[in-house]
């Protein structure tokens, strides 16, 4: 799940509590949505859930250690290193289906969506 472009410069500037990657988790929505068969035209809201946690929460430190180690990379080795391969909870990836795109966006794990409704429920 996409969560926000990412900016090299603002990724360099901006330790994780002060980036754009924690403003846009701490303010997302997560929705667990059934369709019912190819092309529906309704569906069934399952399960809603917010990454609603403490600063000092297990799982919250360990997505801050994947931006950090994110940042580090970049800063390190160049915005094209940056792969889908780091991060448990959160990856830097190109934007879309790949195929020389040189953006890249931070997304969440399915396993950070599956933890997130877990937590929740």
């Amino acid at each position: 799940m996409a969560i926000t472009m990412i900016n090299p410069e603002e990724l360099q500037a901006h330790t994780f509590f002060q980036s754009h990657c924690w403003s846009k988790l701490k303010a997302i929505v997560f929705c667990a949505v059934m369709w019912h068969g190819k092309d529906a035209e309704t569906a069934e809201l399952l399960s809603v859930a917010s990454l609603d946690f403490a600063k000092d929460d297990e799982i919250l430190l360990e997505i801050k250690a994947d931006y950090d180690f994110i940042r580090e990379k970049l800063i390190a080795q160049g915005f094209e290193s940056l792969t889908g391969k780091d991060g448990k909870w959160i990856q830097a990836r190109t934007k879309g289906h790949g195929h020389g795109s040189i953006s890249r966006a931070f997304y969440a794990r399915t396993g950070l969506v599956k933890k997130i409704f877990e937590i929740a429920s």
